[in-house]
């Protein structure tokens, strides 16, 4: 499939990944619904963009508001030929003992189910486009190996990246010309993760020196994406971890402790007792 002229759906795209996929895909002629809950935010993709962009403030863990939205879409491009989600939120490094309910049902809320859901309702009119549609769903490299103090998150991502896979499948029957690409990425330099750089006590420039620019990767998920593969994995390091876990799983789940756990334990001394280190 081209981007020029096709109209796509980027959720998340008032910051980081969405937003510089959104800027990217206009930028090749696309035109673009960009969603996000954040109305400032989507405010600066829309100046960032330019023409060919309208924005919606949508919250996708809200089932009423998502199943709704396609007609939106449609009322304002006449057509959608894609989905690109890319919304979701982070762990705040929060051990599996001390996070809240309230705080396990966002990350799935927002990370899987909204995922889920903004895909069901935009399945059967991509289904009708006449040359197919295109689907992506973002995962992450929690879903290779597990990641300390983000247990909840990792499942999230875990769950998203097999529920593309599933979809992938599913289409080859029912939708053959709608396809799904499922994308891992590794450290991706965003406001997130410089926020969690700091929060850890990680050198800024260190971090970003190792991580990909979010606009190179924003270009290769969209080309993988309208390639139509069926999975994407981007950066050295989420890479490395997939290669580490074919030789060894224990291995790669070590040498995460190791490297991320230093930072995560180190900072955060509650991890030590059950039950203390809540955060709201």
């Amino acid at each position: 499939m081209q981007t020029a002229g096709k109209v796509f759906v980027v959720t998340g795209a008032g910051n980081g990944i969405g937003r510089e996929v959104a800027v990217e895909l206009v930028a090749q002629g696309a035109i673009v619904a960009a969603v996000d809950i954040n109305e400032d935010g989507l405010r600066q993709t829309a100046d960032t963009a330019g023409a060919r962009i309208s924005t919606h403030v949508l919250d996708i863990s809200d089932d009423d508001a998502v199943a709704a939205f396609p007609q939106t879409v449609i009322d304002a491009h006449g057509v959608v030929d894609g989905l690109f989600n890319i919304a979701g939120i982070a762990q705040d490094c929060e051990s599996t003992s001390g996070i809240t309910p309230e705080r396990i049902d966002q990350l799935m809320g927002v990370n899987f189910r909204g995922t889920v859901a903004m895909t069901r309702a935009f399945l059967p009119h991509l289904a009708a486009r006449p040359d197919g549609g295109r689907i992506m769903l973002t995962s992450s490299m929690s879903a290779l190996v597990p990641v300390p103090g983000a247990a909840v998150y990792g499942a999230s991502k875990a769950a998203i990246a097999y529920f593309g896979y599933g979809l992938a499948q599913d289409l080859r029957r029912q939708s053959p010309s709608v396809k799904a690409t499922t994308v891992i990425p590794g450290t991706i330099w965003t406001d997130i993760v410089c926020n969690t750089a700091q929060t850890m006590g990680v050198p800024v420039a260190a971090a970003k020196a190792f991580a990909m620019p979010a606009r190179k990767a924003a270009k290769k998920m969209i080309a993988a994406t309208m390639k139509g593969r069926t999975s994407l994995i981007i950066g050295k390091d989420a890479h490395f971890y997939r290669g580490l876990s074919r030789i060894s799983s224990r291995l790669a789940e070590r040498v995460s402790y190791l490297q991320v756990g230093t930072f995560v334990y180190r900072q955060n001394s509650a991890f030590d007792t059950f039950g203390t280190d809540s955060t709201p």
